[in-house]
């Protein structure tokens, strides 16, 4: 689950929302992956029109899903569209959207603007702590380096919890390294899919929020122990820029090897730890939010796998890749999963003479 997503609980969707015809003739055939062998870029962002990774195919019996691993961040300067998407998407009965929370404040439009002070106030530490009396004097001392660099003289942020100093800190590293979390390919293929008539299937886990005052009260006095968050977040901004960028390319160009080799520092996950372990998540049903999304997911898969003929699925790549993933746990239920990778080289091997 992306970080934005759990911290855009911290202001609710009341602040910051997206936390969240003819029946076409059904195929089967595996889209190519002719950029899969890509080499790996230098650490420069690739622009212009890109073909994205190759898709993965699940299957029982004869029918199939299509799915598409989707990442953030991207190459700004980067357009995807991928033609052997597009037509495969074409003739699919249904696409399932990239699953995300839809979190709702129980509030009405005037309360919401009234919850924006308190919001934005939420941001800060508890009794008014700044930087400098939290973190470790090693880490402050990192921290100070990097503030000059992106901040320059703003002194404001100093009081800001570590979790939202660090946002802002990887937003304005992503700027300058070429990288933007805004590039939305699943955007893309929702158009595409309107264009061809595909049923879109929205996959949104609704969390409403009764009681959004009380809930901002309880945030803005609850230690988010977030320090770790910060640390791996000033690591990824000092060490790690390069490689991001290189993983973005690779993402681009649809180089799968490289996808598969990146392990970057575990920031998200320290990050979303911070988030649902506080005393208020339990509280606001946030502590069990990933799997309630994963459940939904993964039951949706498998009715429109029952159904249809063929659908179209798009998922965030590391639930693609992870050994623990959506597709993994579709794969232990019985479904075959096969890479781009490998319907590669089934083609190759099928196009050999005597095979």
């Amino acid at each position: 689950m992306r970080i934005p997503m759990v911290l855009g609980l911290l202001f609710f969707s009341a602040i910051s929302p997206a936390w969240a015809q003819s029946e076409p003739a059904a195929s089967s055939s595996a889209p190519s992956s002719s950029s899969a062998n890509a080499p790996l870029l230098p650490a420069v962002t690739v622009s212009g029109v890109q073909p994205g990774p190759g898709l993965w195919k699940v299957s029982k019996g004869d029918h199939v899903m299509w799915v598409l691993g989707v990442l953030t961040p991207l190459p700004r300067g980067m357009e995807w569209h991928s033609a052997d998407v597009e037509q495969v998407l074409a003739h699919s009965q249904e696409l399932l959207e990239l699953p995300q929370a839809d979190v709702k404040a129980n509030v009405g439009f005037f309360g919401k603007l009234m919850l924006l002070p308190s919001a934005y106030s939420a941001r800060k530490n508890p009794d008014g702590a700044n930087l400098q009396q939290i973190l470790p004097p090693d880490m402050y001392a990192r921290w100070e380096v990097l503030k000059q660099q992106y901040f320059g003289n703003d002194s404001s942020i100093e009081y800001w919890r570590p979790i939202f100093a660090a946002l802002k800190l990887y937003k304005k590293a992503l700027d300058k390294a070429g990288l933007t979390n805004a590039n939305d390919v699943s955007k893309t293929v929702q158009s595409m899919a309107d264009a061809h008539g595909v049923k879109r299937v929205p996959l949104k886990y609704q969390l409403v929020i009764e009681h959004p005052r009380d809930a901002l009260q309880s945030i803005k006095q609850t230690n988010l122990h977030d320090v770790s968050c910060f640390n791996q977040t000033l690591n990824v901004v000092q060490n790690e820029m390069g490689a991001l960028t290189q993983r973005a390319n690779a993402w681009s160009t649809g180089d799968i090897h490289a996808l598969q080799r990146f392990a970057l520092n575990d920031r998200y996950e320290s990050c979303v730890d911070a988030v649902l372990n506080a005393g208020f998540a339990q509280e606001l049903g946030l502590h069990d939010l990933p799997q309630h999304i994963e459940d939904m997911w993964l039951k949706a898969a498998q009715d429109a796998l029952a159904r249809n003929a063929q659908t179209f699925a798009v998922l965030q790549m590391n639930d693609v890749l992870a050994p623990d993933g959506y597709l993994a746990h579709l794969k232990a239920q019985g479904y075959t999963v096969q890479s781009p990778d490998e319907l590669e080289q089934n083609e190759a091997d099928q196009s050999e003479p005597g095979k």
